[in-house]
């Protein structure tokens, strides 16, 4: 019997987000229609861009990476009850940092200065982070609302240092940080052009996982987010289980944007900004806050966005349709909600 209420919760925790997922599919699908694009063309299309070919697969890997570890950002304070949305700015600050230690050691060994960029972007992610847990904590601050805010802090910060204090002169189109240097950039996976940071956010995501779901630390956590009146009574200390989750997770996503600029950019500039932490959310979100459940969602949310071009070239769409997209399985989402529970077939085995 133990078995069965265990496979029927597993099928319930797979099949209600999945529901969801189709029926924003549809929606978003009637949506095309309405413009006049076939709907089979707009899923073919969609499966093309994202995993219908190598190089698309290779799009969708290299996507999914920021997407898990600023998911990591949304999921480990949920684990708290705590509702953080600021990954995106905790991403700029964590890029910026690392951008700024990077250009600090002009000489010395690679692997030093991309170590040093690594440690250097996640404490600024943390930092960040941990201002909305210090805010919540001892001032009563909403969480959702100061994360949110501080994300237009962040970029307002990285535009006004990018294009101030630490602009190259020579970019004159485009302001930018001057560049970390090839010799410092993180290479590819071998036989792909998947950076390293891919594997370096599936670790981070099987980590997250033990550290919460089988050490003392994770139980205290989420023993606090059932109850925080019954953590208190049992002699928990919530204050500082927020400030160590939050830190931790603001690190997740200050480590994403270590990885786009070591990875991807090369530099500091405003092509960070765009959107990896609040897709972060949703990836988050439909995953349950599971940082194993995580890996694969963020695959299937960076092979949406991966497949964007291809329906901007072959439908016509704009490329802000793949928000849209985003913004309908969102909704979809807190909508199945409802649906946890009411499977007559799967109650009786979880009985």
């Amino acid at each position: 019997m133990a078995i069965a209420r265990r496979l029927a919760s597993a099928a319930e925790y797979i099949l209600v987000p999945a529901l969801a997922l189709l029926c924003s599919l549809v929606l978003f699908g009637a949506f095309v229609g309405v413009s006049g694009r076939s709907p089979l063309d707009l899923y073919f299309y969609m499966y093309q861009g994202a995993f219908g070919t190598w190089f698309s697969w290779q799009n969708t890997l290299t996507r999914a990476a920021p997407l898990i570890l600023t998911a990591l950002c949304t999921a480990l304070p949920a684990q708290l009850g705590l509702v953080i949305i600021g990954g995106e700015g905790a991403l700029l600050m964590g890029a910026l940092a690392a951008t700024a230690a990077g250009l600090a050691m002009p000489s010395a060994p690679p692997l030093v200065v991309q170590m040093s960029m690594l440690l250097v972007g996640a404490a600024a992610g943390g930092i960040w982070i941990v201002l909305s847990g210090a805010l919540q904590h001892y001032r009563g601050v909403n969480e959702t609302i100061s994360s949110l805010l501080l994300v237009y802090i962040a970029i307002a910060l990285l535009n006004h240092i990018v294009e101030g204090p630490m602009r190259d002169p020579t970019s004159l189109n485009k302001p930018s940080t001057r560049d970390i240097g090839a010799a410092n950039m993180i290479g590819t996976i071998p036989g792909t052009d998947v950076h390293w940071g891919l594997a370096l956010g599936v670790v981070a995501a099987v980590v997250c996982y033990v550290l919460i779901f089988h050490t003392t630390f994770g139980f205290a956590a989420r023993v606090s987010g059932g109850n925080i009146r019954a953590a208190k009574i049992v002699g928990l200390n919530v204050g500082r289980l927020i400030l160590i989750v939050c830190m931790i997770a603001g690190a997740m996503a200050g480590l994403a944007g270590t990885i786009e600029v070591v990875a991807v950019q090369g530099r500091a500039n405003a092509n960070l900004a765009v959107g990896y932490g609040f897709t972060g959310i949703l990836v988050a979100f439909l995953a349950r806050h599971n940082p194993l459940a995580i890996i694969p969602v963020a695959i299937l949310l960076g092979g949406i966005g991966a497949s964007g071009g291809l329906l901007q070239r072959r439908l016509g769409l704009p490329d802000a349709s793949i928000l849209v997209l985003q913004g309908i399985i969102f909704i979809c989402v807190l909508a199945s909600e409802t649906l946890y529970g009411r499977f007559p077939l799967l109650n009786r085995l979880k009985a």
